[in-house]
């Protein structure tokens, strides 16, 4: 599917090693499950700082979710992807769609830069699509990549 860039330095610290530690597989494996996205069919293999996810998942938020999930975690700078989509649609998946915050960022403003302006109220759709990663909507720091989802054509 692809390769996706993380700050390596920034993220959730898993083990006791240092912060130059080459990330382990089953400490990736173990944070990944414990987000209960359904990933129990994903591999996770690790060339020097990068994650390489193998397998399949259910479908294409859990992919991209997954890719959220251990992207965020310190030591982790690539994320490459080799997941199947189980229930892919006819039609061609589009790319999934990642932001990095910034300083002084909030998911409004990742909102209303993302959606248009006025579409700041439709940051709960971000939220949503980062838990159970994200536990609280003000609790985002700069360096994260967060998965930004269409809006419903509602």
């Amino acid at each position: 599917m692809g390769l996706f860039d993380f700050a390596k330095s920034i993220g959730k610290k898993l083990g006791i090693g240092g912060d130059d530690d080459e990330p382990k597989v089953e400490e990736l494996k173990k944070e990944l499950d414990s987000h209960g996205l359904g990933t129990d069919k994903v591999q996770i293999e690790v060339v020097g700082n990068k994650a390489v996810l193998k397998g399949s998942v259910a479908d294409q938020a859990t992919l991209e979710k997954a890719v959220v999930a251990v992207g965020n975690t310190l030591g982790v700078e690539k994320v490459e992807t080799a997941l199947t989509v189980e229930a892919a649609p006819d039609k061609a998946e589009k790319a999934p769609v990642f932001y990095t915050v910034k300083k002084g960022d909030n998911l409004w403003k990742i909102a209303e830069a993302h959606y248009g302006k006025g579409k700041g109220a439709k940051h709960d759709v971000i939220f949503e699509a980062n838990k159970p990663m994200l536990k609280h909507p003000d609790k985002i720091y700069p360096g994260q990549v967060l998965r930004i989802p269409e809006l419903d054509k509602a």
